[in-house]
């Protein structure tokens, strides 16, 4: 299966993502990921990701686009991909559809999971990392993964670790609105490359505010 994942920051794409992954088996694949580890190995390209990152731009075309397309020619992708993080915009979109029929590699599904920008924004700034696994979900506006509160200090929900932290772009506000303003953008952002993908591949479209759980049973109702 091979699946573009669209919704905005805060939309729980990388949630649902990783669910597909566990279900189907295909390699699930985020750009943030990519550049983050490229970052922290101090590569060229992480350098050059990291001044635009820090900014909260996005990470110009002319990096992005080859990453992108060089990753899904490794190993792991031969048997299907979910691609989380890009296309981002209307010039990605048209890169990665020209590659795909280059390769005679047919798209399968396009997710879009929609949520009201207000609500995305109050989710990213509600995020607590458990010092312990950054991957244990604890998020403050969320009451299905909100920390426990004890005594007025915030406890992981899923370990009971303390101390609990917070992203600094988490609580940039400005940085947060700049990547949304990218998102919602149907003219030449996020939103116009996935209007430019729906005449292409089955698209899926679900509400992102109901719980992880619901929001996962439409996806797969809508599959099916």
């Amino acid at each position: 299966m091979k699946m573009l994942i669209f919704g905005p920051n805060g939309s729980g794409k990388g949630t649902q993502g990783a669910l597909l992954q566990n279900k189907y088996g295909s390699a699930f694949i985020e750009a943030g990921v990519i550049f983050r580890k490229n970052i922290a190995e101090g590569t060229q390209l992480g350098k050059q990701a990291s001044v635009y990152i820090s900014r909260g731009d996005l990470v110009p075309d002319e990096l992005t686009v080859p990453m992108i397309l060089n990753r899904l020619e490794e190993e792991d992708c031969k048997n299907g991909w979910l691609l989380d993080g890009f296309p981002r915009n209307i010039t990605q979109a048209q890169a990665l559809d020209n590659t795909l029929q280059a390769r005679g590699i047919k798209l399968d599904y396009v997710l879009e999971i929609v949520l009201a920008r207000e609500i995305a924004k109050q989710r990213i700034m509600g995020r607590r990392l458990c010092p312990q696994d950054n991957n244990h979900p604890n998020n403050i506006h969320i009451e299905a993964i909100a920390p426990v509160r004890k005594n007025g200090q915030l406890y992981c929900r899923v370990c009971g670790e303390d101390n609990l932290g917070v992203r600094p772009d988490d609580q940039d506000e400005a940085a947060i609105d700049k990547r949304h303003d990218v998102y919602y953008d149907a003219r030449t952002g996020t939103m116009a490359a996935v209007n430019y993908f729906r005449s292409r591949a089955k698209t899926i479209s679900v509400d992102g505010s109901p719980s992880v759980n619901e929001v996962s049973r439409m996806i797969l109702e809508k599959m099916t």
